[in-house]
């Protein structure tokens, strides 16, 4: 793998650079944040933030979101932007990053997008499909509100964020409520306007605007490095006071275990050992659905051919992944 020379990593305020934006990713725990800190040294860049957990204000601790001081020394965007009674979408996500990195730019500075979220990287890189699959969690959200509200009450909400569709259904038809209901909140994209895209021959997906950004994935050659790092993280929060934080979010009316924020992995293990009344096992719990979640992500990466991987578990990986990254901004 191409490397840079030890000159290159001075800071030089952003000379040369070639990209509107660069990419990091990896599993949860490889140490992006800490890449991402480091690189700020030596480039003017501003963080976007690719998680779709830390989107959601009151969730600081089993999210591990940057701190406040890390946030003052390197401007972060896409963090607390949602309450966790909302949901975010990679549509949404798309848009709001394309925005930003326009934003950026014509500050005069890098974009770095960075996190865990393969959903949204791959929307980066391949574009959105027509029409959203079904979702069960979003769809057991949504059977859950009705059941509390009414399906005229969704209707309702339904015509609020797509009234053509609202305009034809009856607010009692709650399989069609519950799939443009779906819809919207799986893509951020009204189900009209997905029908119209189907009708469209030439829209069979939308447009893929930052496909072409160079992406550095830290990726651990021995697993075992990542498990102990993923059970050393879980522990820092549960020091921290992620229990605390969990019991806080459910003495909320508003919110209930079946939202897509509360089953972020945490999360999800802590509320249903509250719910149990013991939270002996959470820990053993948190530390095998991050495991879990570590897998899926370098599951996704495996399909991601155009990514330049670097070893995360390897001596001196901070420095060869910022010199790697600096290489790239100036290609």
């Amino acid at each position: 793998m191409a490397t840079v020379a030890e000159s290159d990593t001075r800071s030089d305020s952003g000379r040369g650079i070639a990209h509107s934006a660069l990419c990091l990713t990896g599993p949860t725990a490889s140490g992006k944040s800490a890449v991402a800190l480091a690189l700020a040294q030596h480039l003017p860049i501003e963080i976007i933030s690719v998680d779709s957990a830390l989107v959601y204000r009151g969730m600081d601790i089993g999210t591990a979101k940057p701190t406040a001081a890390e946030r003052a020394a390197v401007p972060h965007h896409l963090i607390d932007i949602l309450e966790p009674t909302e949901t975010y979408s990679a549509a949404r996500f798309v848009a709001d990053a394309e925005r930003l990195v326009t934003e950026i730019n014509a500050r005069g500075r890098l974009a770095l997008l960075t996190g865990g979220t393969m959903l949204y990287f791959n929307a980066l890189q391949g574009g959105l499909d027509p029409m959203p699959a079904a979702d069960p969690v979003l769809r057991a959200t949504i059977e859950a509100e009705a059941a509390a509200q009414g399906w005229p009450a969704l209707h309702a909400q339904l015509a609020r964020v797509d009234p053509a569709t609202a305009l034809r259904l009856p607010p009692a038809d709650a399989q069609r409520i519950q799939r443009a209901l779906e819809v919207w909140r799986a893509s951020g994209i009204p189900l009209s306007h997905w029908q119209r895209q189907v009708q469209d021959p030439s829209a069979a997906a939308l447009k893929a605007p930052l496909a072409d950004l160079p992406m550095v994935s830290l990726e651990p050659s021995d697993r075992a490095w990542l498990h102990q790092r993923i059970a050393q993280r879980f522990d820092a929060m549960l020091a921290q006071g992620l229990i605390a934080e969990v019991q806080a979010l459910q003495a909320r009316s508003d919110l209930h275990a079946a939202l897509p924020s509360m089953r972020c992995v945490g999360y999800r293990q802590t509320w249903a050992a509250l719910d149990q009344g013991n939270t002996a096992g959470v820990r053993e719990q948190g530390i095998v659905a991050t495991r879990q979640l570590a897998k899926r992500q370098l599951t996704w990466l495996r399909a991601m051919p155009s990514r330049q991987v670097l070893a995360c578990d390897l001596a001196g990986a901070q420095e060869r992944a910022v010199a790697l990254l600096l290489q790239l901004a100036r290609r």
